[in-house]
């Protein structure tokens, strides 16, 4: 059996082993939850607005302290595959095991390129905030080395959250720009950790996740 695997879908192992091994053998998942749009929305409009700075060559404001050291990536084509969810970066090895993400959006520095993505958050960045996402980028150079692109030893987080509303009704966002350094082995830690999970028994649950205790409560009735 081979496995179709994604940094969202091995964020899940994280949380939790056996929700993670249920979903890819026995194809039994979480109950949906409500999820969100304004993520989404976001995600949109910051595409299509960094988009158009590409196509005149120029950096957004957020990145204007990078001006003079990378470009925005400029082949749309490439870009818009990477971009879909479907689609994404992809990588098998030698069992047939599919490994993919979908990027934000990258920079281009000289031939090496560095991944940008963005996060919109209810609040200000702390000190740790970027650890909950370096797996993430770990996964996404990893992927771009192994389709034969080099990649700077770091990447970039962008993230938004609401500063204030201004007296026309306009929600203003203050941006946080963080430089994170990837580590090539940990992706690699990460995938053939999730395979191992996989090809073994069924875990434990993680003691903390609730749709595990919710299912153990169900069986005292």
């Amino acid at each position: 059996m081979t496995y179709k695997l994604s940094p969202s879908s091995l964020s899940l192992l994280k949380e939790c082993p056996r929700c993670f091994w249920l979903r890819f053998n026995k194809e039994i998942n979480r109950p949906a939850t409500i999820f969100p749009s304004l993520p989404s929305g976001m995600d949109r409009i910051l595409k299509a607005h960094f988009d158009s700075f590409m196509e005149k060559g120029l950096l957004p404001p957020e990145l204007q302290k990078l001006n003079g050291e990378v470009r925005l990536f400029n082949n749309r084509g490439l870009l818009k595959i990477w971009r879909d969810n479907r689609k994404g970066i992809q990588w098998a090895d030698e069992q047939g095991n599919l490994f993919r993400g979908a990027v934000d959006n990258i920079l281009q520095k000289k031939d090496k390129l560095i991944v940008l993505d963005y996060k919109t958050r209810g609040y200000p960045v702390k000190d740790d905030t970027f650890h909950h996402y370096k797996d993430q980028l770990d996964i996404y150079n990893f992927l771009l080395r192994k389709n034969s692109y080099k990649t700077e030893d770091y990447s970039y987080l962008l993230f938004y959250h609401p500063d204030k509303v201004n007296p026309d009704g306009d929600v203003v966002f203050h941006t946080d720009l963080i430089k994170v350094d990837v580590s090539i082995g940990n992706a690699q830690a990460i995938f053939k950790g999730a395979l191992s999970i996989l090809k073994g028994s069924m875990p434990k649950p993680n003691k903390d996740c609730g749709f595990c205790g919710w299912v153990g409560q169900c069986k005292l009735f």
